[in-house]
Parts: C-alpha cells; structure tokens; sequence
C-alpha cells in the first residue's frame, strides 16, 4: 500500500505517559523510526510539541482514549495536523501484527491514511458545550436535592411542598392582578381626553402604591380641646362636668 503523508507520527496516550512514534521518509521506501516516552505533564507536552516540530511533522495521529488525549490535543492544536480516531476503529483495521506497538500502528495507519478523523469542534464551541454541560449537571443535581429534601420532610409529616405550591399560585395571582392594573393605567393615561376630565383626573402615581383618599384625614383624631374619645366633635349642648 503507498504511503501518502511523508512525516507522520502515532501518540499512544496514558494517563501518566505519552508515547510517541514518528515515521519519516518518501513513499515506496521503508521509513525510518524513532520512539519517545514524555510524561503527561505540560512541560513534557511541549517538550513532545517541540520534538516533533523539529522534526517537520505534519500529521499526528491518537486515539480518543477517555478524556487523557484532550490536554494532548490542546497543546498541539495550531501546529499540525491532528488526527483523533476512536480505538474499536484503529483496532479493527487488518493488517495488524501483535508485536508491533501501538504508537508505531497508530502512526502507520496515519502514513497510509487508514484512520477516520472524528470531529473535533473548535476551541471556542469546546468551551460552550462544556458550560452548557456544567449547567444541566448542576440544573439536575439542584432538583435531585429538592426532591430528596421534599420526600425527607414528607416523611416527618412536614407538608412543605404544598404550602409552597399554595404560595407560588397566591404570589402568580397577585403579580398578575398588579400588572393588569398597571396595563390599564397606562392604557387609560394614553388615551386623549376631554379637558374635563383631565382636569378632575389625579396625577400619575407609581404602580402598586398605596391609595391615599382625603377622606382618611378627617378621621385621624386631632389633639385640640372639645373631642371625645373616638375623635369626633361634641356638640355644645352637652353637660359639661
């Protein structure tokens, strides 16, 4: 089978080691090898990014093993063309010796171009899907908990989840009898009157304020002589004592 990348190289990812296989050299000719071993810590992974530069490699295969070949990924995304396939895909290719390595087959297959690419998305859509994945995981643990506390008090016979079912549909009712009356106070202000009437009309007030009629003040009681008890006047026939 011809070869159709020149420069290739095979990552074999772990969790603590990497080992990496490049093979070099022309098509119909054997290509010569050369295997590392870089532990999975940043500076070895740029250590690793900087060896293969140096070699002018283009392609660099690995598998999609858990999430180890992320951060293998992240720092060699930009400067060569990565290849991620899944492992039952490399696997089940033909053509596999058993004392061959795993780096070595990987990069191999990727000389030969036997290797289907996943996709990978872009960093920045990277980011969003791993919030929004963050968010739903929190969004299903906080309802989990709820429940579970919910369950927990209706084993004590602590009706909570009634009473605050019985609160939210008092606080709905309230909030939208508040906000019918603020549409047709707005409505009504709009609205292009006689100047009779806006005249008579009171002035604008902040919705869901108090009313205040005038009437209330006639019956606060004042502190001036010639006032009974409940406040109101007594009339001047009466037996004064």
């Amino acid at each position: 089978m011809e070869a159709i990348v020149e420069r290739s190289a095979g990552l074999d990812v772990h969790q603590g080691s990497v080992v990496a296989c490049v093979l070099i050299g022309q098509e119909r000719r054997r290509p010569c090898k050369e295997l590392r071993t870089f532990s999975t810590v940043t500076n070895d992974l740029e250590a690793l990014r900087d060896w293969l530069a140096s070699l002018d490699i283009t392609h660099v295969g690995m598998e999609s093993t858990g999430v180890y070949w992320k951060p293998v990924y992240a720092i060699l995304e930009g400067h060569f063309t990565l290849i991620v396939g899944t492992a039952h895909h490399i696997k089940v290719v033909p053509g596999r010796k058993t004392d061959v390595k795993d780096a070595e087959w990987i990069a191999d297959l990727v000389r030969h171009g036997l290797i289907k690419p996943s996709f990978v998305p872009p960093p920045a859509i990277r980011e969003l899907r791993d919030l929004a994945r963050l968010r739903r995981s929190l969004s299903e643990a906080l309802i989990t908990e709820r429940n579970r506390t919910l369950k927990l008090l209706e084993t004590a016979n602590i009706k909570l989840a009634s009473v605050v079912a019985v609160r939210r549909l008092w606080s709905g009712d309230a909030r939208g009898a508040r906000r019918e009356h603020c549409q047709s106070g707005s409505d009504g202000q709009s609205g292009k009157g006689t100047a009779a009437s806006q005249a008579s009309a009171p002035g604008p007030r902040a919705c869901g304020s108090a009313d205040r009629s005038p009437s209330l003040h006639s019956r606060v009681p004042s502190p001036s002589i010639g006032r009974d008890r409940g406040g109101y006047q007594r009339s001047g026939c009466a037996n004064r004592g």
